[in-house]
């Protein structure tokens, strides 16, 4: 344990702690810092994170941690909600060890957009530290990518006049305030941004331990389906979604924070957040869309996780005649879609035969009493409808006791009037001739299952289920368990049939006169095989390496459809023009600069090669 260390500063961020140590101890080698804070001389400085704090926290004395650290003194709790547990439980080994791991676990190799390079401060934050603690220090609020604001106090984050990467890679910087502008400039900045910026730092100061990444998605679909974005289906209304959300943020917007959004890519960042939750998504594109869903992240905390439109149940009965009334008796809801809203639509069915319906989704706790629509009254509600109309209620007063209106009284009591009125057509004989043609029935097809009697005899089923139910279910053959089928497949021959059929479906669709970009979704459509390719990939394995081969990104239809447009001009001897070429492929300005450099070399190529032709012959 050190006999001193530079006690850390709110929100400062490790590095800026160890070069303020490195200040004040009188070193002059920075490895001579490494070893003593470290117990190490050749761990490289990390700005954002670090590693070996088992090592540090040691050093830094018993009131510190490992855990402490990561979650106090650096950026990863912008990561953590959006990482699965798992993935958290490794970055923290990560950072207690050498961090090997520790970037690509984050995501920030693969994933990351608006990368900043050095050090940036707050005028007016390194102002008050200044006053408060007599220096300026690093804030690591201040180091968030994609975040140009202090969220404090609005202004544009600027840049420390020290370039890093001339400097040698062990050597720390202290921030100076005679090299900071502590001139505050007016707040000029936008308002969604300051919104963006204020949420980052609500991830920084919330507990790692209130979220994770399963729990996250599970929260987004909550407000989803509140706002009739998830189907009756349980799937994600995404044409709906993209429109509204191009809606709200500009093209310029989304550009800046190299988020734009392609409808037709099936592995947008948009479609992956709300349906795959094992993809990373960068955490500046989670701020964006909550901010598009109009919550911060506390409120975010505070919701409830997806348990579908109706919740998890059980429900309540709203038979106001049963002794359960208002109980939590229902345990299952049969969901449907409205034809006209697309909402989706509940019915409740209670063990009293009472059934209910109601449009959902639920958004407050007490949605569950609310009835849209009663279907089925039962035979304890007409059981107490007759009770109060020989006790000589009114018909408002039935219909107050009920829960019904007076018609809906009156119509009830009209029916049983007209029900008694006619003659019984459930007479003795009757009963017994039906009985006896379902027992010569059972024994004339002895291998039949229920269903198998039902569909023979319908008749002779459906009139004893209504006036002679007991018998019915006493006679019938004995119900059938389901047999669990094996698993036969030979995944190797349907990996070999899948692979032949997939190199041929190729070679097909690359000569087809008008082409169709070559995705999994198209292959698997077009042989009938999607599902497998979806769910069971990891046993073709050659199949996985040829799709693989085969499919295309949206960059790369654009690229094979251009080249195909530029040997049409070049075998009829056209010159090439690219602004023609991107006309003719239907390619966007923005995505065409992207791949100009790309078909400006294949011109070139082709070029040559009909020289050499010419030059041959």
């Amino acid at each position: 344990m050190l006999p001193f260390f530079t006690e850390p500063y709110p929100d400062e961020l490790v590095y800026s702690m160890i070069a303020r140590y490195h200040f004040y101890s009188g070193n002059i080698d920075c490895k001579d810092t490494l070893e003593e804070v470290f117990q190490n001389r050749s761990v490289i400085p990390s700005v954002e994170i670090g590693s070996h704090f088992d090592a540090l926290a040691h050093q830094m004395g018993s009131a510190y941690s490992a855990e402490y650290l990561l979650a106090k003194h650096t950026v990863y709790p912008y990561y953590a909600p959006f990482l699965s547990e798992k993935r958290q439980g490794e970055i923290l080994q990560d950072v207690k060890g050498d961090g090997k791991g520790l970037y690509t676990r984050l995501g920030i190799i693969a994933g990351s957009i608006c990368r900043r390079k050095g050090l940036y401060y707050c005028p007016c934050c390194a102002k008050n530290d200044i006053e408060k603690y007599g220096e300026p220090y690093i804030h690591r609020e201040h180091h968030l990518q994609g975040i140009d604001l202090c969220p404090h106090h609005g202004n544009h984050l600027r840049k420390y006049p020290v370039v890093l990467n001339t400097r040698s890679r062990i050597e720390f910087v202290r921030f100076e305030s005679n090299k900071m502008d502590l001139h505050s400039i007016g707040d000029n900045s936008e308002e969604q941004q300051l919104r963006i910026a204020k949420m980052a730092y609500q991830l920084l100061i919330s507990k790692i331990a209130l979220s994770s990444r399963e729990q996250t998605s599970s929260r987004y679909r909550a407000l989803l389906r509140e706002r009739n974005y998830i189907t009756s289906a349980n799937r994600v209304r995404q044409t709906d979604l993209y429109q509204d959300f191009n809606r709200v943020y500009s093209q310029k917007t989304l550009k800046k924070y190299q988020s734009i959004l392609i409808e037709s890519d099936e592995y947008s960042w948009l479609k992956v957040l709300t349906r795959n939750i094992e993809r990373h998504v960068h955490p500046l594109r989670h701020l964006l869309f909550m901010d598009f869903l109009n919550v911060d992240y506390e409120a975010l905390l505070n919701k409830n996780r997806d348990n579908g439109p109706f919740g998890e149940g059980p429900w309540p009965c709203l038979n106001k005649t049963a002794s359960h009334y208002k109980k939590l008796v229902i345990n299952k809801v049969l969901v449907s879609r409205d034809s006209k809203s697309g909402l989706p639509i509940g019915t409740f069915i209670c063990g009293c035969e009472f059934v209910y319906s109601r449009k959902g989704p639920d958004k407050i706790k007490n949605d569950i009493y609310d009835i849209g629509r009663i279907k089925r009254l039962g035979s304890v509600w007409m059981a107490e409808l007759n009770t109060l109309a020989k006790e000589g209620y009114s018909l408002r007063g039935m219909a107050k006791n009920l829960g019904v209106d007076a018609k809906t009284i009156k119509k009830y009591l009209n029916q049983q009037i007209e029900a008694q009125n006619e003659p019984k057509a459930t007479d003795t004989l009757t009963v017994q001739r039906y009985r006896n043609q379902l027992i010569e029935g059972i024994k004339a097809y002895p291998n039949q299952s229920r269903t198998g009697i039902r569909n023979l005899f319908p008749s002779v089923y459906m009139y004893l289920y209504r006036h002679d139910r007991d018998f019915l279910f006493y006679h019938l053959p004995t119900r059938r368990k389901g047999v669990a089928k094996g698993n036969n497949v030979n995944w190797k021959i349907r990996d070999n049939n899948y692979y032949k059929a997939i190199f041929n479906l190729n070679n097909e669709l690359r000569k087809m006169e008008k082409p169709l970009r070559i995705t999994r979704s198209l292959v698997g459509k077009r042989l009938g095989i999607l599902t497998n390719l979806e769910k069971h990939i990891d046993k073709l394995s050659k199949t996985k390496i040829l799709l693989e081969a085969v499919t295309e990104s949206t960059q790369e239809f654009q690229v094979r459809r251009c080249c195909r447009i530029i040997d049409e001009h070049i075998n009829q001897f056209n010159e090439v023009a690219l602004w023609k070429v991107q006309r003719t492929g239907a390619v966007r300005s923005s995505h065409f600069a992207v791949i100009r450099p790309v078909l400006e070399e294949y011109i070139s190529q082709k070029r040559k090669e009909t020289k050499h032709e010419e030059t041959s012959n």
